[in-house]
Order: C-alpha cells, then sequence, then structure tokens
C-alpha cells in the first residue's frame, strides 16, 4: 500500500519520539524516586513495576544521585531518567576536569548505548544555593558539561541544576520575580550559562509550604487549582493557581538575569503531603493537589506567561520514606513500598 506524504511524517515523528531522549513532548509528568527508607522495593522492583505494571503511565523518573544499581536496573526501558550530582561532590568537580570526566565516566558514559539508560538532565546539587556549595556550582556545572561532550555523549543530555524558591527574593506579582541580591552574581551565571547550553533550570514549586506560610493570604482553593475566577492579576496575566504563579515568578528572575524571554524551565519538585503535624496534611489534599496538577500539564502545558513552556513537571514523591526527619516529610509518596496507591493518581 503507498502511503501519503502525511503518513510518512507520522512514522517518522513517531519513530523519532520512540528512539531519541530528545523527544520527549511538553505538558508530561514524571515522579521523583527518593530512596530514604528502610523498607523501600529493590530498584529492579520499581522498575519493573513502572514498566510492566503501570506500563509506562510515569514515563519520567528523577533520582537524586546517580547510583550504580539504580541505574542497571533502568538499563533498556524507555523510562526517561535524570541523576544527580550530591552536593558533597560538587566541590571536587568543581575543582578538576578530571574529576568531572571520572563522575560523567562512572555515572553516564557507561550507561549509554543501545540498550542503556534514556538520560534527560544532570543535576549539578540540589538545593544548593544559598549555601555552602554555591559559589562552585557555575564552575562544576561547566566541568560536567565539557566532560559531556568530550566523551562524545549525545547533547540531548543536558546540565543544569535544582533550585528552591528560597533563591527568590521578590516573587508577587510574578512578574517582578528576581533572585535575592546576595546569590543575584551566582544565579545570573548559572542562569546564563544553561541558556547559552539550551538547558532548562529546574525548579521546585510547593504551594503547600507557601500556604503554610502565608495561611491568612492564601486560599485552599488557589493552592488546590479550585479557584475558578483569577486570584492574582498581573497585568495582562490572571492566574487561578498557585502553581502558576511560583513557575512564573521564577521565570521572570530567568528573564532579568539573561535578558532574553525564552528561557526553559522545568517543575523538578511539587507535591503534597498525606499525614503529618502541619495543617492541610490531609490524603484528600493531596488527592486534590496532585490530580488537577497532573491534569493542567498535561491538558494546558503552559503558564500565564509562557503559553510555548510545554510544562514538565515531576511530583513528589513515589513512596512515602520512614527515615526522612518528621512525620511530614515522610508522607509525600503516592504509593505505599508495596505499590498499593496512597490515591488514584497514575491510572
Amino acid at each position: 500500500m503507498k502511503m501519503s506524504p502525511i503518513s510518512i511524517i507520522w512514522i517518522a515523528l513517531l519513530s523519532m519520539a520512540v528512539f531519541h531522549n530528545s523527544m520527549v513532548f511538553g505538558g508530561d509528568v514524571g515522579v521523583n524516586y527518593g530512596r530514604l527508607g528502610n523498607d523501600l522495593p529493590s530498584p529492579t522492583a520499581v522498575v519493573d513495576f513502572l514498566t510492566k505494571n503501570l506500563n509506562y503511565a510515569i514515563p519520567l523518573v528523577r533520582i537524586f544521585d546517580a547510583d550504580i544499581e539504580v541505574l542497571e536496573a533502568f538499563r533498556g526501558t524507555n523510562l526517561v531518567v535524570t541523576v544527580g550530582v550530591l552536593n558533597e561532590e560538587i566541590i571536587p568537580i568543581a575543582s578538576s576536569l578530571d574529576v568531572a570526566k571520572n563522575w560523567v565516566n562512572d555515572h553516564i558514559a557507561r550507561f549509554n548505548g543501545p540498550n542503556g539508560v534514556r538520560f534527560r538532565y544532570i543535576t549539578v546539587g540540589n538545593e544548593a544555593i544559598p549555601g555552602i556549595f554555591a559559589s562552585s556550582i557555575p564552575q562544576a556545572m561547566k566541568n560536567i558539561y565539557q566532560a559531556l561532550r568530550s566523551a562524545g555523549l549525545p547533547d540531548y543530555i543536558q546540565v543544569t541544576t535544582v533550585l528552591s524558591a528560597t533563591v527568590l527574593g521578590q516573587n508577587y506579582p510574578p512578574s517582578i520575580g528576581t533572585f535575592s541580591p546576595n546569590i543575584s552574581n551566582i544565579m545570573d551565571e548559572v542562569s546564563n550559562f544553561v541558556y547559552d547550553i539550551g538547558s532548562p533550570l529546574l525548579y521546585n514549586a510547593y504551594p503547600y509550604y507557601a500556604i503554610v506560610s502565608e495561611p491568612t493570604q492564601i486560599s485552599l482553593d488557589f493552592a488546590l487549582f479550585r479557584s475558578q475566577t483569577p486570584v492574582v492579576i498581573d497585568g495582562n496575566y490572571q492566574y487561578y493557581n498557585l502553581f502558576d504563579a511560583m513557575v512564573d515568578a521564577f521565570v521572570a528572575a530567568m528573564v532579568r538575569a539573561v535578558g532574553k524571554e525564552d528561557v526553559k524551565v522545568v517543575v523538578s519538585e511539587t507535591g503534597w503531603p498525606t499525614e503529618g503535624d502541619e495543617p492541610y496534611t490531609t490524603i484528600d489534599n493531596a488527592n486534590i493537589y496532585n490530580n488537577n496538577l497532573r491534569e493542567h500539564v498535561m491538558r494546558v502545558g503552559r503558564t500565564p506567561r509562557r503559553a510555548d513552556l510545554n510544562l514538565e513537571a515531576y511530583i513528589f514523591a513515589m513512596f512515602n520514606e520512614n527515615l526522612k526527619p518528621d512525620l511530614v516529610e515522610q508522607n509525600w509518596g503516592t504509593f505505599y513500598p508495596n505499590f498499593t496507591e496512597v490515591y488514584q493518581l497514575w491510572h
């Protein structure tokens, strides 16, 4: 049967989506796979569950380190994986290109290839700005990037870092978002570097923590994506949910640092706890937030300021982690360790 030119184009696009990491489309939701628990299943069991039981309903997975056992479990799957340079590894990697090359060879290059791991991002540090490692992050990122290129690894493996809301000095209204003056030099360098190499910055956006810190200023409906009318009107932009406002405040800060509007942002963590000694920690609230978030990201896929953002967000977290220091931190999981869903989200 002779195929039309349109059919040929679609087949080509689908083939690219299957075989190239760079074709992870926007408007997608992944999960953070943390492992601070003594009752969690093995990495092999987790990957089997994601690929066979869930049938890739969670296509993107972020781990916080580059653990060899975990990466071995991801070999040969179509799961797209983000890995991290630990905070304590930042200074040695910043100090020596050879150390960076060794890290890349040990954790990335050995897993590259047809039956390897589909890497997405390498995050140099997790919420390490501000902090004692902050001044070393720009050079560590540059060394990891150079090590990737020296090893001949694909350009779609991108270098970035993960930031929290503490990097923002101003965030309301979103259009005045700016980085804190005490870290502005570092953030200018980081922002311009990722912009120049075509990478996004990864940002942890937690409406839960915002409402806990400002309960009289933020309504629960605004935090849970339930507002029917705009709560914040910022010039031409209308905000019906706090998540979009938080992301756009970060976008505004990046735009100020780079001087260009087309900056790239990925939400590396967001979610809601189901239990704890703080307000709003209920299964019902977590269910509402994460389901509404997932629908918003996958269906809308943008923020008011960035109609072309093609949102990519990672829910925190896959499992409850019983070795975290307090009850709230232990109860962010969407699954119990036996793979039972805490509430229905991924089907």
